[in-house]
């Protein structure tokens, strides 16, 4: 029995309560909503690189996944509320039809943002009245909380292309108005683990993609982490020593990427009459030695492991690593990682691990199949949460994943090294 099944198995011996879920439903459209509030309309339609979609879109398209993969499959006799939408706000799921480019989403003028608002309302009416009168089915369950994940991923990637969107403008125009709090030096200490086999993945308690699982073993061989991030100072001083200029720290696609580029410098860093900034969703700000380094791509991960004798972590070291640690998102009202602590979830951090498949890994049934399977490819893991992960949506066996040059997301670094 794959991981999937095992937690439908759980749900039915531990149903959760159709309020529980109404409200597990609500409060997460909800919060995609306050985090759009700060924005101006004309926010919601920039779309500056094929890579970030106007924030309009992730209102639609999260408001098509309830429509697309609930009401037209389990609802009898249900009319779309647009079907245009559903070509214009299905992301990728080829099983589901034709769907929009992903670099021009940015070219609809049409639906408004008004319309968009009116969408998701009257979808959240809809589905909120199919929880209150449809009998309980593990299944529907299944796929509404898949539903409400979905939503807190799309949460943090509007915190993400919101930041490029803004980070775009000469002017570095503020999202939150807060200021941000100093960080602390970090102690550089670190955590040390024995040969031996360790059990990963998920465990089929408790909610889970499919990539996730199956649990099973595997042997790490004797290493240590340390338990903070690598900071912007200590970053800095790898820059200071020409770590962008020196080919022997870079991987061969890395090097190309680097100077094909021009990369000198970790996205959003700005250097002007000597001093560093850094653009951040508070605005631009002197940059903060203490702050763990944020926007890094694989390559200059990997590169600044290399430079500092060191090498990153595997996904199942990393796992182990975050065993029986307080791994919540700790709520928090800046939206800028500020504290080099491993239990707070600042940064996700880069893994030396290909995103590839469990042994026995099943993808989810129909159309949900195309949810992560079909990205094993290219990829590498990411480990962590971070300052935009969503509260209690963040687990030890949680596998974020990325292109090797992708930096908008809030990736940093945590290095290991072996023991033997």
């Amino acid at each position: 029995m794959d991981h999937i099944e095992k937690y439908k198995c759980f749900l039915k011996e531990f149903p959760v309560s159709k309020e529980t879920l109404a409200n597990q439903y609500t409060e997460t459209r909800e919060r995609t909503s306050q985090i759009c509030s700060p924005l101006e309309t004309e926010d919601f339609t920039v779309q500056p690189c094929p890579q970030v979609s106007p924030p309009k879109w992730h209102l639609g398209h999260t408001t098509w996944f309830f429509e697309e993969m609930i009401l037209t499959k389990y609802k009898d006799h249900y009319t779309r509320y647009n079907e245009s939408f559903q070509k214009l706000f299905n992301s990728y799921y080829k099983s589901a039809g034709e769907h929009w480019i992903q670099g021009k989403r940015g070219n609809l003028s049409r639906p408004t943002v008004a319309n968009i608002f009116d969408y998701r309302k009257n979808i959240d009416k809809k589905i909120l009245n199919f929880l209150d009168t449809e009998p309980y089915n593990a299944d529907i369950h299944f796929i509404l909380e898949l539903g409400i994940q979905h939503e807190q991923q799309h949460q943090e990637l509007l915190l993400m292309d919101i930041k490029y969107i803004l980070g775009t403008n000469p002017d570095f125009p503020k999202y939150n108005k807060l200021t941000l709090t100093k960080g602390k030096a970090s102690t550089n200490t670190w955590e040390s683990f024995e040969e031996g086999i360790y059990e990963v993945g998920h465990t089929g308690k408790g909610f889970g993609y499919d990539n996730e699982g199956p649990r099973h073993k595997t042997y790490i061989y004797p290493y240590s982490v340390r338990k903070e991030c690598i900071s912007n100072g200590e970053y800095l001083e790898f820059i200071s020593d020409g770590g962008y200029s020196e080919p022997r720290h870079w991987l061969s696609e890395g090097w190309s990427w680097v100077n094909a580029e021009r990369v000198k410098s970790p996205l959003y860093w700005f250097k002007k009459e000597g001093e560093w900034y850094e653009y951040t969703l508070h605005g631009l700000a002197t940059l903060d030695l203490n702050h763990p380094v944020t926007h890094i791509s694989y390559f200059e991960a990997d590169a600044f492991a290399k430079w500092s004798g060191n090498r990153l972590p595997t996904e199942f070291e990393f796992e182990a690593f975050y065993k029986n640690k307080d791994t919540a998102i700790l709520s928090s009202k800046l939206d800028h990682p500020t504290s080099l602590n491993q239990q707070t979830n600042q940064v996700w951090s880069w893994t030396r691990s290909q995103y590839s498949p469990y042994p026995g890994f099943k993808t989810f049934d129909g159309k949900l199949g195309e949810y992560n399977g079909k990205f094993m490819c290219n990829q590498f893991v990411l480990r962590g949460g971070c300052v935009a992960t969503p509260k209690n949506h963040y687990r030890t066996s949680y596998r974020n994943f990325y292109q090797p040059q992708q930096r908008w997301m809030f990736s940093g670094i945590r290095i290991a090294k072996d023991l033997k």
